[in-house]
């Protein structure tokens, strides 16, 4: 059903893309070849996505055909706004004329200009190299950001406190060792005082981590290494019994012993300095979204805190920071929504000084200018809080764009993210 929807659209930028290239050229191999390609594309597409991936489990052949498709009709979405926008000027000149003169014999809709279909083809070039590069280099163009986070009440021993935050690894999507190694080390130069992953270790199965076990057991932090689930760590959509489900959990949870990640299931651990502790808490999953297992318990996971004490948390989904849950869905064949009712991170009883989330992977598609601390990207209409860092009601959220990359095997202007955070005593005008 999904592609049958799908095809009017595809039809649509095809027909437009077309006929572009058509007011550029007659050569009869050229336009053949066009709807040649067009045919190979939407087999390989269809053969791939809807014939042989049926198990839910995401694989790199499933992602180089997603590749294929969106390279392959994205930047004919620019074709179509420059062509559709000729198209209404073309109506509004044709009525002008058809009313303004007197004559018996009307004039006909203008061509198309021959500079416009050149504007529209050349402007389209831009996002197909765009996605060319993003699938060949730009999903594993690793950035480090670093952030300082100030606060008032940070115990003394702790300023200057270094966490090194990974999101959304993705294992399965993985296709280049060296690359994987190399951010590793990336990882392991920052010399940080804790490592935290912060969810969405697989895409679906706990095996596809099995290849690179060796390499994340490299990762090093003098004060240990924490780790959440994210929704799909367990495999909800690869699996049909909720026993298969468990199983799946129980794996992942091995995984992550083997890798050296203390893995928080709605608990927290304790730093402590010169007799200052400060506390790592971790929750599992809970966010807006319905289609995700809501598990999460800030509840559970604070219930051994003293008061007044200071509070890092790790929350996959950043909607956790300030989502109220209008209703409760019952609707969950597996019973993964174990904790359904679960108050948002800034309005909860206890304070959460720093929320670290990830999730969003910033769509792996967008635009950011650090000189104008200019960001955009899709995602933001789904997830206001994106990307970055956040404030609100004097508690922050700092968002991962993510490590690896899910369906689309590739990132276009945002890259693939290693957080360094630096906990500062007082306030930033300080």
């Amino acid at each position: 059903m999904r592609f049958i929807i799908l095809i009017p659209l595809v039809l649509l930028l095809e027909f437009y893309t077309f006929s572009a290239l058509r007011t550029l050229t007659r050569n009869k191999f050229v336009l053949i070849g066009f709807w040649v390609l067009f045919a190979v594309v939407c087999a390989v597409s269809y053969y791939q996505m809807y014939l042989v991936q049926k198990d839910g489990k995401f694989s790199l052949n499933t992602g180089y055909t997603v590749a294929l498709f969106l390279t392959y009709v994205v930047p004919k979405l620019f074709v179509f706004a420059f062509l559709f926008t000729e198209d209404i000027v073309r109506v509004f000149e044709t009525a002008f004329h058809y009313f303004k003169s007197d004559n018996t014999i009307k004039e006909a809709i203008p061509s198309r200009r021959k500079f416009v279909s050149q504007l529209a083809l050349g402007v389209a070039a831009i996002p197909f190299a765009g996605f060319l590069y993003g699938v060949i280099k730009g999903k594993y163009n690793f950035k480090v950001i670093k952030q300082q986070v100030f606060f008032e009440d940070l115990p003394a021993s702790f300023d200057g406190y270094t966490i090194t935050q990974i999101s959304d690894v993705h294992a399965g999507s993985f296709d280049n060792k060296e690359k994987i190694e190399y951010a590793i080390d990336l990882i392991n130069q920052q010399k940080s005082d804790t490592i935290v992953f912060t969810g969405d270790m697989v895409n679906s199965v706990a095996e596809e981590m099995h290849p690179w076990v060796d390499i994340f057991k490299r990762l090093e932090a003098k004060d240990g290494k924490y780790a959440v689930l994210g929704n799909h760590d367990y495999g909800y959509y690869a699996y049909k019994t909720k026993e298969e489900i468990q199983e799946n959990q129980n794996k992942l949870e091995q995984v992550h012993k083997e890798i050296g990640f203390d893995l928080l299931l709605n608990e927290s651990r304790a730093i402590e300095r010169n007799g200052e502790k400060i506390n790592i808490l971790g929750v599992e999953n809970w966010g807006a979204s319905r289609h995700f297992p809501k598990r999460g318990s800030l509840k559970e996971a604070t219930k051994n805190l003293e008061e007044n004490s200071f509070n890092v948390l790790m929350s996959h989904d950043p909607s956790h920071f300030d989502y109220k849950e209008k209703e409760v869905d019952q609707s969950d064949r597996f019973n993964l929504n174990k904790v359904l009712e679960e108050p948002n991170i800034i309005d909860f009883e206890k304070k959460i000084h720093l929320t670290l989330s990830g999730h969003t992977h910033g769509m792996q598609f967008g635009i950011e200018v650090p000189f104008f601390n200019f960001k955009w990207s899709p995602v933001k209409y789904r997830y206001p809080r994106w990307a970055g860092l956040y404030k609100e009601a004097g508690q922050y959220l700092y968002v991962n764009r993510g490590f690896g990359f899910l369906a689309f095997p590739g990132r276009v202007g945002i890259w693939p993210e290693i957080t360094v955070i630096e906990l500062k005593r007082g306030s930033v005008s300080a």
